[in-house]
């Protein structure tokens, strides 16, 4: 197991810096001159110079992505407007466009678009495996039926439009959507989110459902719950403790890919209910030309998506002892 995590680690390592040279040459050294953005239509330039002198686009490219990886372990310093600011290590660059660095930017976004992705996932996955394993259960009954048929309707709604009618609609009777920090008042936290948790929960509770009622239904066939049966094991303890252990594991899977889709992804959600979250900065930050804060943005991406499939890779052998890690 350890060996194998450490193969996995150097790999993940590989795999983000990749990404992060990749994403740097792409908004970087792209034929674009993301100082005259900044500066705007008014810009003089001795204020164009001193841009291009603070983002260090006057250096060769291979010294500016050296740069960047330095600051990743090491402080940095950025001129603005004659005064110098300081970026603390790991830094991630400076935004010019709301003058702060941009690591206490992501550190502010991440903490929100968590919250909404793992309070929606609670729920997607509370309402998808109970539905799923109760309509595996009644296979070809009226409840089966009915069960398939609300999750092909809910699939059938973009998300966007789902979205969009709960914010129009249902937010009167629930609470108005707004982040509070979870230490400063949990219920006001847990209040202004329900809206997206419940939006979140139910869209993909219809597809986990589906998931969780094939899965189950390939467990209850097999030889060990049969087994298990005929040693007059109770029918709700073969189901839960047996039947479910082994569907759960497909599940798994497609959940830890979708967790992480999800936190880089959660952008229309945040959108909609105008939640401040890693989407919505990054959206702003695209239209403002604001390349730090981009490139900040994909960093982070790549580092959920290869944790997450590390994570699920891992809780395969805990969850199915049949699977070995090579």
């Amino acid at each position: 197991m350890l060996l194998y995590i450490l193969r996995r680690l150097v790999s993940a390592v590989s795999v983000v810096i990749v990404t992060l040279v990749a994403s740097f040459a792409l908004f970087f050294l792209a034929p674009t001159d993301p100082a005259g953005t900044i500066c705007g239509p008014r810009c003089t330039p001795e204020r164009l110079d001193n841009i291009r002198h603070s983002l260090h686009l006057d250096e060769p490219p291979l010294t500016q992505i050296g740069l960047y990886l330095k600051g990743l372990v090491a402080d940095r310093e950025f001129e603005t407007g004659g005064t110098v600011q300081e970026c603390p290590a790991p830094c991630l660059g400076y935004s010019y466009t709301l003058g702060q660095p941009v690591t206490k930017l992501l550190g502010q976004a991440v903490p929100v678009t968590l919250s909404i992705v793992l309070g929606g996932a609670v729920v997607y996955l509370g309402l998808g495996i109970l539905a799923g394993t109760t309509a595996a259960q009644v296979r070809g009954t009226l409840l089966d039926k009915t069960v398939v048929g609300a999750t092909l309707v809910l699939n059938s709604f973009p998300y966007f439009v789902f979205a969009l009618i709960v914010a129009l609609y249902l937010i009167p009777p629930l609470p108005d959507s707004s982040y509070t920090n979870l230490t400063d008042n949990p219920l006001a936290w847990a209040s202004g989110l329900l809206a997206a948790w419940l939006t979140l929960g139910v869209t993909n509770a219809a597809a986990y459902t589906r998931y969780s009622r094939a899965s189950m239904i390939e467990a209850l066939g097999q030889d060990f719950v049969r087994t298990a049966r005929s040693k007059g094991i109770s029918r709700s303890r073969v189901v839960y403790r047996h039947g479910l252990r082994a569907a759960v594991t497909p599940v798994a899977t497609i959940f830890g890919v979708d967790l992480a889709a999800q936190l880089t992804g959660a952008i229309f959600t945040e959108r909609i209910f105008d939640l401040p979250g890693l989407g919505n900065l990054t959206l702003r930050a695209f239209g403002q030309s604001d390349l730090p804060v981009l490139l900040g943005g994909v960093l982070v991406g790549s580092v959920v998506l290869v944790v997450m499939n590390l994570v699920v890779d891992i809780a395969y052998t805990f969850l199915d002892p049949r699977v070995r890690l090579g």
